[in-house]
């Protein structure tokens, strides 16, 4: 063995103690916090997170479970741009802008699909951002699956659904304003990883930026594949150095080398 081979296996053994460590402190799982020692940024903003007083989660509670404008604006904060081996992921200066207006057609087209208000309020004031996800489960799903559709007809949807909301309303006024001056296409695909995350977390399975091991190879799961209800059937990933989208079932991943 050369001098550079065991140099590479003393590193890969110290960031595999780092990560089990960071793991244990935060209580999260392995793959979360491979990802937070691969981002010091992002491993800040989660330790931060996870140090709230219960009356800053609280209010972080109540804006999750605030839609459209206060839930999009949560999940925006709750996951920050990462950089990744597949490029960067939950991108977008608007990502928050189009969060809001799917969640704005999804109240106009299937308004039932709307927590009830008492219920949210309710469900926030207990300070875990799980319990609120739980709640807004359909309407996360929904609001996702409007971006399977054709894109070119989702503003026309998203226009629809602001006529159809209060003039003077916060939403329509803001939402309308973006609607008619920003170019929000670039934000699409932040949007979907971030819904994404937020619903696979769910199935306890693993969000856009967690590294796999595919054939052999190392790759970045980029998004899920949903069918109109149950769990999500397939990853989709990127392989290092291949910016093409693969499409992995669910369960043919493995761990990473060097994990």
């Amino acid at each position: 063995m050369t001098g550079a081979e065991r140099r590479r296996q003393a590193n890969d053994r110290a960031r595999r103690r780092a990560i089990r460590a960071l793991a244990a402190q935060m209580g999260v799982p392995y793959s979360v916090a491979a990802r937070l020692i691969a981002d010091p940024h992002r491993a800040l903003v989660f330790a931060h997170r996870e140090q709230r007083p219960f009356h800053a989660r609280v209010r972080d509670t109540r804006d999750a479970a605030t839609p459209p404008l206060g839930r999009a604006a949560h999940l925006t904060a709750r996951f920050p741009r990462l950089r990744t081996a597949a490029g960067r992921l939950y991108d977008g200066r608007d990502r928050g802008t189009v969060l809001a207006m799917l969640y704005a057609v999804v109240a106009h087209e299937s308004p039932g699909l709307l927590p009830a208000a008492g219920e949210l309020e309710w469900v926030a004031e207990l300070g875990e951002e799980t319990a609120v996800d739980i709640t807004c489960a359909g309407l996360d799903r929904a609001a996702r699956l409007l971006l399977d559709a054709d894109q070119w007809g989702l503003w026309t949807r998203v226009e629809a659904a602001l006529e159809a909301g209060d003039p003077r309303g916060e939403a329509t006024i803001s939402l309308g304003r973006e609607l008619r001056t920003v170019s929000l296409r670039g934000s699409l695909p932040g949007a979907r990883q971030t819904l994404d995350a937020v619903l696979l977390a769910a199935h306890r399975l693993k969000a856009p930026g967690t590294a796999i091991g595919l054939g052999g190879r190392t790759a970045t799961v980029v998004g899920a594949r949903w069918p109109e209800s149950g769990p999500p059937v397939a990853y989709e990933v990127r392989l290092d150095g291949d910016p093409r989208i693969h499409v992995v079932d669910l369960g043919q991943e493995q761990e990473p080398a060097g994990v």
